[in-house]
């Protein structure tokens, strides 16, 4: 067996940390190393300690003076929406109507799916993300294609086919039948396929009926270890929608509650209105509020109350996400720039480990997965990244005053983009060189 020792300085975290200074939440070694086997991080720590510990013959990749962290993970995106991207429109509805459903029209065909999901990986390993929740179409094609290609390159991914049968185009409708047989046919065929995860995916309840929100109810009591994704009060139109259509439920959160869709391995995308009343529900059901900055800014939906939601007697889990196509880049960098941006709005600042914390470990507890992901602790799985804080012209001159982990951070976080991912292992294989070779 062949091991491969990876160099470089390594940073990973323990726990959200309390404040900048709370250097307890995170480990970090100047002079560290990855002992990686099969696709696992065997041993993690000094460089001098797992040198020592290693085989003779064991292959060394030296990232010095880069650092190495995690693979980023992204917890909500549309992998059929690549094309849509920078799409001019004046808000949410407006936005699905015009370009998005249409566009995910086209995912009927075959040829069409397998394309956009080789796109799709290829960016997330330019990008430096190794894990993502992803919505596929509403076309069985477009999951077998998505799944097809995480099977090949190895990657952790959560993805699921969307159930839509009411207010979007002919081509983009199935049925409560369909839903069921269709969603049971992608758990039967992926799930647990490689490092494949099939998440239960309503689109959001504007698009589902009562008889298909029945649907998926049954398949979350069916299978109830899987995720479950979908939308909830991303925008005032679509929840005025909403609760014109659900007249029964007291709000948006009571919809997804009556039909059980509520739970720790649920994500809700956007959350940005939530009523207190909302608020509490999510908490006391262990469910995930997902901040998707760049697609509220770009959307003009709202603020994200992340500091709000995580300060209440009874705080809501948080993940943070891209939101592809809405979301306006595949770097989890940006998008923590710009949810710096939304809290600095309301008065509040997201400090750097806060943000890395978010966009590793804390994004892989939001998933249920961090005995998997988000960390560089042995036993798991040997997805990490390399970044450079001086890839661009500008960011090497700002880096020549740089004295701090905090700054350096910052200054990724602030500046970087799929230039600062010098390379992005996959199970413990360099993805991004090998991409770039191809």
């Amino acid at each position: 067996m062949t091991s491969t020792l990876i160099r470089g300085r390594l940073l990973s975290f323990h726990r959200a940390p309390f404040a900048i200074d709370d250097s307890a939440a995170y480990a970090y070694e100047t002079d560290g190393a990855l002992l990686v086997e099969n696709g696992v991080i065997v041993a993690s720590g000094t460089y001098a300690a797992i040198k020592a510990g290693a085989a003779d013959d064991v292959v060394e990749i030296d990232h010095r003076p880069h650092l190495i962290v995690p693979g980023f993970i992204d917890t909500h995106l549309h992998f059929p929406q690549m094309q849509v991207m920078a799409s001019y429109a004046a808000n949410l509805l407006e936005w699905l109507n015009t370009y998005t459903f249409p566009e995910e029209c086209r995912f009927v065909e075959t040829a069409h799916a397998e394309r956009i999901a080789s796109r799709f990986f290829d960016e997330m390993v330019r990008h430096g993300t190794t894990t993502a929740a992803a919505y596929c179409s509403v076309h069985k094609a477009s999951v077998d294609a998505f799944f097809a290609e995480a099977l090949r390159r190895d990657m952790r991914m959560i993805a699921g086919k969307v159930m839509m049968d009411r207010n979007a185009p002919q081509g983009l409708l199935d049925t409560p039948e369909m839903s069921y047989d269709e969603t049971r046919a992608v758990i039967r065929e992926w799930h647990g396929k490689g490092r494949n995860h099939v998440a239960i995916t309503p689109r959001f309840a504007i698009t589902s009926t009562p008889e298909q929100m029945d649907v998926a109810r049954s398949l979350v009591h069916e299978f109830p270890d899987l995720h479950v994704q979908t939308h909830l009060s991303e925008n005032r139109d679509e929840i005025a929608f909403t609760c014109e259509l659900y007249p029964e439920a007291v709000d948006y959160t009571d919809v997804y509650a009556r039909y059980g869709l509520l739970g720790p391995k649920s994500l809700f995308g956007h959350c940005i209105h939530l009523s207190e009343r909302e608020a509490d529900a999510m908490s006391e059901t262990g469910s995930v509020a997902v901040f998707c900055p760049t697609s509220n800014l770009f959307l003009g939906s709202g603020l994200f109350p992340l500091r709000a939601l995580n300060r209440r007697d009874k705080p809501v889990r948080t993940s943070v996400a891209s939101d592809i196509g809405g979301g306006t880049s595949y770097s989890m960098l940006k998008t923590l720039d710009e949810a710096y941006k939304i809290l600095q709005l309301q008065g509040e600042r997201l400090n750097p480990f806060d943000s890395f914390f978010m966009m590793t470990r804390g994004n892989a507890e939001a998933l249920s997965l961090v005995d998997k992901i988000g960390t560089l602790e042995a036993g798991t799985d040997a997805d990490f990244i390399v970044l450079d804080m001086a890839a661009t012209p500008a960011m090497a001159l700002r880096a020549e005053v740089v004295t701090s982990l905090a700054d350096e951070l910052f200054l990724l976080q602030t500046m970087g983009d799929d230039r600062s991912i010098v390379e992005t292992y996959v199970a413990g294989k360099p993805a991004k060189s090998a991409l770039a070779a191809a």
